[in-house]
């Protein structure tokens, strides 16, 4: 089943990057608003409205202090239109989305290569930020924005009412979420509290998003580089079959209540039980922060650093890039909001929330910032540490997007059935990744 999957799959991302790739190889010939103005970039961002009114203010200053003019647009459905805009021969001509995509995006022709030194405060950014804009071919094809690492939030109301303390290892961590589940943390003699909040569904890859902080923490890898280009899958180690049998057996297959019910058909935009006050942790991205400070109270709830597997503390990386459509004729102005973007201004600008409205650079890519002095904020301080010196990224260069898939697709898979083989369903799982990257010619 997993094969004829990917197959299906296949031919789907064929067909959409030969669109791309002919719209790239040919230019812009746009006709969109503005595009042919070569005093106003075209700039695309994957945002809903909350997200969008702090890019306001970003571009506002932007034009503000350049005369630069912004035809901004925000995209829900970000990866759709951009094939529609290919197949028009039309890319915008600034983007801002994740990094985990530039490999899909670089494969498919649709990026202008980046050289870091013709990037006014480009030396700001930090060699591993930077290491994330690299493509197969060596050459850069992104610009660093915006990165985040994942940190436990935990409610310390409950802590304190049951005499615990936040945990600090995966032990510790399944202690504290029977308590919860178990012992009336919230005091309302019903027993309608979890331990832990898990986005485990297969769509759009969340059960391999959530579930790589403890593949990693575990000492396991999905897909693993030689070093010259190629990769291997690895979901076959011993430290994988491990890593995914003691969450089937203590997460999801184990004692009740202990993840929140519907969890293996949960995304992130509905799996709220920390939101709405019924579950106990959550290791989420500080995005959430804004949204927990309301509800449920910035007062009943604390961050700190993802309790440590076998292998250490190691949490998913990740975060935003700004890419330039492969066209022509204005790079100096493309380069100038490039700039502007990464520079301290530009940063602290997207880092603070106006009218309750999101900010859109978690922790800065400037290393002259300090993401809890910009925010008075000392909680920041914990997601900063977490991703400078605990933290992995996905494979950038390759096209990622099908291996997250299919590693998705495994989990939920061996997380539903309890009864299930672990280590033959993570075999299979590698046969289809090894698919996966001969697609690719990346297959060691």
């Amino acid at each position: 089943m997993g094969d004829r999957r990917r197959r299906r799959r296949l031919a789907a991302t064929a067909t959409a990057a030969g669109l791309m790739f002919g719209a790239a190889a040919c230019g812009s010939g746009s006709d969109a608003a503005g595009s042919s103005d070569p005093n106003t970039l075209e700039v695309w961002t994957r945002s809903n409205p909350d997200d969008a009114a702090t890019y306001d203010r970003v571009f506002a200053a932007f034009t503000k202090k350049t005369g630069i003019r912004i035809d901004y647009q925000p995209v829900i459905t970000f990866d759709q239109q951009l094939q529609s805009r290919a197949s028009t021969k039309d890319l915008p001509d600034v983007m801002i989305n994740d990094t985990a995509l530039m490999g899909s995006y670089q494969s498919q022709g649709l990026l202008k290569p980046i050289d870091p030194h013709s990037l006014a405060g480009g030396d700001q950014i930090t060699a591993k930020s930077w290491s994330s804009t690299v493509g197969v071919d060596g050459k850069h094809y992104g610009i660093p924005y915006s990165r985040q690492a994942q940190t436990l939030m935990i409610r310390k109301d409950w802590l304190k009412k049951l005499g615990l303390k936040a945990p600090t290892t995966w032990q510790e961590m399944l202690s504290v979420a029977k308590a919860f589940a178990t012992e009336d943390p919230d005091g309302d003699g019903k027993a309608d509290t979890y331990g832990i909040v898990a986005p485990a569904s297969a769509q759009n890859g969340y059960a391999a998003m959530w579930g790589s902080s403890f593949l990693w923490q575990g000492g396991a890898q999905i897909i693993k580089p030689d070093g010259k280009g190629k990769y291997s899958p690895a979901m076959d180690s011993a430290a994988a079959v491990n890593t995914v049998t003691w969450m089937k057996d203590n997460l999801f297959c184990g004692a009740k209540g202990i993840v929140q019910p519907g969890a293996i058909t949960a995304v992130t935009g509905t799996a709220t039980n920390f939101q709405d006050g019924n579950a106990g942790m959550y290791l989420t991205g500080p995005y959430n922060i804004t949204t927990y400070d309301t509800t449920p109270g910035r007062k009943t709830y604390e961050v700190v650093p993802a309790p440590a597997g076998p292998a250490g503390g190691d949490v998913l990386a990740d975060g935003e890039n700004v890419y330039l459509g492969a066209r022509t004729g204005k790079d100096r102005q493309e380069l100038a909001l490039a700039a502007f973007l990464v520079s301290p201004e530009g940063q602290r600008i997207a880092m603070t929330s106006v009218d309750g409205h999101q900010p859109v650079v978690r922790i800065p890519v400037n290393s002259t910032l300090d993401a809890a002095e910009v925010r008075h904020d000392p909680r920041w301080s914990v997601v900063q540490k977490a991703y400078e010196t605990a933290s992995e990224q996905f494979p950038n260069a390759p096209d990622f997007a099908p291996v997250k898939q299919d590693t998705a697709d495994a989990l939920n898979s061996i997380f539903t059935y309890c009864g299930g083989d672990v280590r033959s369903q993570l075999k299979e799982l590698n046969d289809t990744l090894a698919g996966d990257l001969k697609d690719q010619d990346l297959l060691k």
